[in-house]
């Protein structure tokens, strides 16, 4: 389809999407094309949410996610509700290198982007067979992603989900929900540098490698096999190019405009209240916002549904925040991929910290540090400038009981910690700052109204955490949950299958 279709279409239901991050943009748009009215209501005077775009004196930096996976899940979205191709607007590029790794002694390694050429890659910096160890693991991960992608990733999670998957012995047995993906990964893994990147890939889910699911072997799988992929301009492109494309379709768009309440009768949600005082009525409403801040916050507590959910959310684990700097660098390093990775010289002693375990929770001593640093005109000044973008794994801000990220003077002392171990793993650009700007938890949380800036809702910490997050149809009639905080999860592809889901869900049901 090359333009929109302009007849009037008969309006199906009334919709309020709560929240412009990428999966409320995303259900927006996929409900407008069905034919439903829908306003989407954003706090911030901005979309995106969590894939936020930072300008500072010429420089621009991706506060968000950096880096795009799966490209069809993309593509298919943009299929779904019609337009001009997405190539049009978004045209995409794979990176040759997918991410440079610095190990503790010093090794480094390139990992191409291409997944025939890892083998050879992983045995030339780690030693001979570490490619073979790989490729085996990947091997596994490939059928615990087959077998994971329609009846879960791509399907709502429910009572009957989870019976078809215990049904399903060899599933089951490929899956192994009883053990964990650092258990997995040693079982395959010999090579203790090996079993640090496959550690890396729990933090996709703001979990820890020890205690989160087998099941994520998926995440690097799909990483490697599908590519790594850059938007030039930025992946903030992304949410503006939707809201384009959703105030197309006829959305009508509220920023800069708070919802105060959800407001629900005996038979269900009935429409939002708006920190104004006024009503905005619908037959449903989706909260593209944290799950806790809906069930705690935006529905009363008399409220049977609200109740019940945020009882088992307090039974799962917040996921890990980040810390992070935006460095807008002159004449930077020139031999710099476009991702790195300068592991911590004790992963363990990074999520005990991150996560309170032997103590309280508390900001990492010497954490990974991922750098990336697009090679992209558009994002700089001048081609003798760079925009970088540093973050580590942090606590969520938690004055009460963990780390109190709005305290005098942590921010800066920690932000020299990280610059300055940045210098000592061989990476000095310290000399090279023309600004530097700070994005703590506490910092977050205030952006993006997510409790604690917990970036991805809750971990995926223990094997029944994936049926702990919530639902994308709550317990309340006509109240749907979209994005990171709700299944399938965080990170951009998984967003996205959660707006097809809802769309889906409420396709049927209107």
């Amino acid at each position: 389809m090359g333009r929109y279709t302009d007849y009037e279409r008969e309006i199906l239901s009334k919709i309020v999407v709560i929240g412009a991050g990428v999966g409320g943009l995303a259900v927006a748009a996929r409900l407008a094309a069905q034919g439903h009215s829908v306003t989407l209501i954003e706090q911030a005077p901005v979309v995106g949410g969590k894939l936020g775009v930072e300008h500072v004196d010429g420089f621009v930096f991706d506060t968000g996610p950096s880096l795009l996976t799966l490209p069809q899940v993309l593509e298919d979205l943009f299929t779904a509700i019609g337009g001009p191709p997405m190539a049009d607007d978004l045209p995409v590029r794979q990176l040759e290198i997918a991410c440079r790794y610095t190990f503790p002694d010093g090794v480094v390694l390139d990992l191409p982007g291409d997944p025939r050429e890892i083998p050879g890659a992983l045995d030339s910096a780690l030693g001979p067979g570490r490619g073979a160890q790989w490729s085996s693991f990947m091997e596994r991960a490939e059928r615990i992603w087959d077998a994971t992608l329609t009846p879960f990733l791509q399907s709502p999670i429910d009572l009957r989900t989870m019976l078809r998957l215990s049904r399903r012995l060899r599933d089951l047995t490929t899956i192994a929900p009883w053990k964990s993906l650092r258990g997995l990964g040693t079982s395959y893994l010999s090579d203790p540098r090996l079993r640090m990147l496959l550690d890396r890939y729990a933090t996709y889910t703001g979990s820890d490698p020890r205690r989160a699911p087998a099941a994520l072997a998926s995440v690097p799988y799909a990483e490697q096999a599908f590519g790594s992929w850059y938007i030039d301009g930025g992946l903030g492109r992304i949410a503006s190019v939707l809201l384009s494309r959703a105030q197309a379709l006829g959305v009508e768009v509220r920023l800069d405009t708070r919802v105060s309440e959800i407001l629900t009768d005996a038979t269900g949600v009935r429409g939002v209240q708006l920190s104004d005082g006024s009503v905005v009525d619908a037959d449903f409403v989706v909260a593209n916002a944290d799950a806790q801040q809906v069930f705690n916050d935006l529905l009363t507590p008399d409220q049977p549904g609200a109740r019940s959910a945020a009882r088992r959310l307090r039974r799962t684990t917040r996921s890990l925040s980040g810390f992070v700097l935006l460095l807008a660098l002159d004449n930077p390093p020139g031999d710099q991929p476009h991702h790195h990775v300068l592991f911590a010289e004790d992963y363990d002693d990074e999520f005990d910290a991150v996560f309170g375990r032997k103590g309280r929770a508390r900001p990492v001593p010497r954490p990974t540090i991922y750098v990336s640093a697009p090679s992209d005109p558009a994002i700089t000044p001048d081609d003798q400038t760079g925009a970088w973008f540093v973050l580590v794994n942090a606590p969520p801000h938690d004055p009460a009981e963990g780390v109190d990220w709005d305290a005098p003077g942590l921010r800066e002392h920690y932000a020299d910690q990280v610059l300055d171990l940045m210098a000592a793993r061989g990476l000095d650009v310290s000399d090279r700052i023309r600004h530097r700007v700070i994005i703590s938890p506490a910092d977050l949380e205030r952006r993006t109204l997510t409790p604690g800036g917990s970036i991805y809702g809750t971990s995926s910490n223990g094997a029944l955490a994936a049926f702990l997050r919530p639902s994308n149809r709550s317990p309340v009639p006509g109240l749907y949950l979209v994005g990171g905080s709700s299944h399938p999860g965080g990170g951009l592809p998984l967003v996205m299958m959660s707006a097809k889901i809802v769309a889906d869900m409420i396709g049927a049901a209107g």
